[in-house]
Order: C-alpha cells, then structure tokens, then sequence
C-alpha cells in the first residue's frame, strides 16, 4: 500500500494538481488504508499487507496499482510475444495471440511483474474461453460469442410479487434483454439466449409471452430482427 501511495503521489504531481487537493487526497488514502482492519474469531487482526475485500475504496486502489503496472511495464507487452491485443476488467485478463508466441513465455512474463502479484492462466478448450459472462469460440474464419453462465447459476430473480421497489425487480429484465441486444451474437446464440430468457421470466414475472421460441440453426451471421415486444421476427 505503500508503494501505491507514491504512486498516486506522482500521479497527482504529473497532472499539476493543486498542492492543497494533493494534501487532502494522500490524507485520505492514509486514513483509509490505516483502517484495514477485521474481525476473526472475536479478535480486531490489523491487515498490513493488500486492501480488505469488500470495502468500498480497494477497487480504486487496486486500479491505481494496475494501470501503473501497465502504463510502465506492458507497453513492450505485445511487440516482445507477438500479442495481437489485451483487454483487462478489474483483475481478469484477456489476451488474443499470435500462432508464434509461446504462452508459457508470457505466463512467466505475468507473475514476473510484481512479488506481490500472481496471476493464473486458463487457456482455451476445444476452441472455446471463458472470459467474464462471454464464451467465445473460435472458428477458422471468425469468432463466435455466446453468453456465459457458470455451472453453479441458477435463474433465481427477485420475484415480481415481492416487497421489493418496483424499478430493482425490473433492472434485472432491463440487464437481461440490454445484454442480449448489446453482444455481437449470431442468429443461433441469440435465439438460445432469448430462450433463457423467457424461462427465466417465466418462473418470476407475469410477462407474455411465456411460450419461448425454439432454438433455430443459423442461417446468417446477423441476430434476428425483433419486434417492440422482444419477439424475433419470423420475416
């Protein structure tokens, strides 16, 4: 935490960020990070090294942290292993490569960065991996994506007839058709992700209709119109 408290401080210098604001801002990241503390086993254990999971500012720390590693280290990243490109959300990686680079290489490369940082690596199977809620598959002209679910998911929502506030029992119908629409699926994948769906709405909420289409194999490569109602269009 230390190390990141300089780095936040050279940050806040390099944008000339007025001396008064930088005070007050490295103030805060003391009292924070001296308050990481918990409770185990009817004891108060100090934690001196890492952030506490859960609160609310270790995300921002730890993104401070990362994009420092980044921003000095990963620049070279794809010209030294052949990396075509590299996506991070939080603390998950994802690397698309080129048939020459050896991923054991950049694997060590990783877990090299830092002594406090280890990283684990999942490759794909049978040409497919899991990254976030997308499956994405390769093929030998294109990539295909699907929407992930693991195998512990249940299709438990809050249900319509709860005490909850209106508009939280619909995020999640909101989330669900937003994410349909927004991931570049093809005809078959959107087809078995609109099905989900509405055996999921089915068990909790009173919206028509509940007979959800049938899978259909895809003939393009674009997902299916659909109506104001959600429904595909049959045209």
């Amino acid at each position: 935490m230390k190390e990141t408290r300089v780095i936040l401080a050279n940050i806040l210098r390099q944008r000339l960020i007025p001396p008064k604001t930088q005070q007050e801002l490295l103030k805060w990241y003391d009292i924070i990070t001296k308050q990481n503390y918990f409770t185990h086993k009817e004891l108060i254990v100090v934690q001196h090294n890492g952030l506490a999971m859960g609160a609310r500012h270790s995300g921002l720390i730890a993104e401070i942290f990362l994009q420092h590693i980044e921003h000095s280290q990963l620049t070279r990243l794809p010209h030294k292993h052949k990396i075509i490109n590299y996506c991070r959300y939080v603390d998950d990686i994802l690397i698309f490569d080129s048939n020459h680079c050896n991923i054991q290489k950049i694997f060590d490369y990783f877990n090299s960065l830092h002594p406090k940082l280890l990283f684990t690596a999942e490759t794909e199977k049978d040409l497919t991996l899991n990254f976030l809620d997308i499956s994405l598959h390769r093929t030998p002209t294109n990539m295909r994506t699907a929407t992930f679910r693991k195998p512990t998911f249940t299709d438990t929502i809050i249900p319509f007839t709860s005490n909850h506030p209106t508009h939280r029992k619909y995020a999640t119908v909101k989330f669900l058709y937003n994410r349909l629409d927004t991931y570049n699926l093809q005809q078959e994948e959107y087809l078995q992700e609109l099905y989900v769906i509405h055996n999921i709405l089915h068990i909790s909420f009173p919206i028509k209709p509940h007979n959800p289409p049938h899978p259909q194999p895809s003939e393009t490569g674009s997902p299916p119109a659909r109506h104001k109602n959600g429904e595909p269009s049959r045209t």
